[in-house]
């Protein structure tokens, strides 16, 4: 199983596709090495780039070498606590997918969707079911499966600490780590925040005082400013603290910064921003 990066007690910076979501990865992999960044997340769910306009893995894999760039994870497998021979294929395509172009992880993400609605017995079992049935293909594989819990009131898990327990049940702590995303965690309510399971951190911030934490949604999520609104840096801060020492990737949604003609420049000032503020 691959060991997901570990930088000691630097703050290493990741860029998830998002903060470009138009652009090719040539031109993602220019934006991270103009902004001193040397790692991103790359997205199976953005139409006309890769990985979705037919792009080979292999050629991924060339094209981040010879940038001097690491692909951290591909985000994501959707719906993967709905388990079912068609979740198991898209897994398997994805996580092959992920090997072949170099990437350490993918990210799972649960339902979203106010018309699932199990009960808590049957969500339990689920999310159990999914974990053993990723287990063996993602052990096989070498790659690492990133759970990330959403904050949302329709969420089918909200909470790190029942993925953390689930992971437990299924003696498969070496094969998964949770994704603490800053957004998700503040709309949960969630005080703990499990550095030692967190595989990967993504940040966005929220700066519109008029939104109320329930009505919060990813396209109210832009980069990391002084005007930030969910904590994000009492949340690094903490997870410092607990000893993570991983990568901190900018995921954010707003069609703000998707438009933006200056991303480089936006990216500078938050990066800058977090590393004064954290020091």
């Amino acid at each position: 199983m691959r060991e997901l990066p570990n930088h000691g007690g630097s703050m290493r910076f990741s860029l998830n596709h998002m903060v470009a979501p138009r652009v090719p990865l040539s031109k993602l992999f220019t934006i991270a090495k103009a902004v001193g960044v040397d790692a991103v997340e790359i997205r199976n769910d953005l139409d006309d780039v890769e990985i979705l306009d037919g792009t080979s893995a292999a050629e991924i894999r060339e094209g981040a070498s010879s940038s001097g760039i690491e692909i951290l994870s591909i985000n994501a497998l959707q719906r993967f606590n709905d388990w079912s021979k068609e979740r198991e294929g898209e897994a398997r395509s994805l996580i092959n997918f992920a090997s072949k172009c170099g990437a350490a992880s993918i990210v799972l993400c649960p339902v979203n969707d106010p018309n699932y609605d199990p009960l808590p017995d049957e969500k339990a079992k689920f999310l159990h079911d999914a974990i053993l049935g990723l287990k063996p293909i993602l052990e096989d594989a070498g790659v690492v499966g990133l759970i990330e819990p959403l904050g949302f009131s329709q969420s089918s898990l909200r909470s790190k600490r029942s993925a953390i327990q689930a992971i437990r049940d299924a003696n498969a702590e070496r094969i998964f780590r949770l994704v603490h995303d800053t957004f998700h965690h503040f709309v949960a309510g969630e005080g703990d925040v499990f550095a030692d399971f967190t595989g990967l951190v993504h940040v966005s911030g929220i700066t519109d005082a008029a939104l109320n934490r329930e009505d919060m949604r990813d396209g109210h999520r832009g980069l990391v400013s002084s005007d930030d609104l969910i904590g994000n840096l009492e949340q690094l801060s903490a997870l410092r603290q607990g000893g993570y020492a991983g990568a901190v990737s900018f995921e954010p949604f707003a069609a703000s910064v998707a438009k933006s003609s200056n991303i480089t420049g936006d990216l500078n000032a938050s990066i800058g921003y977090l590393r004064g503020a954290m020091i």
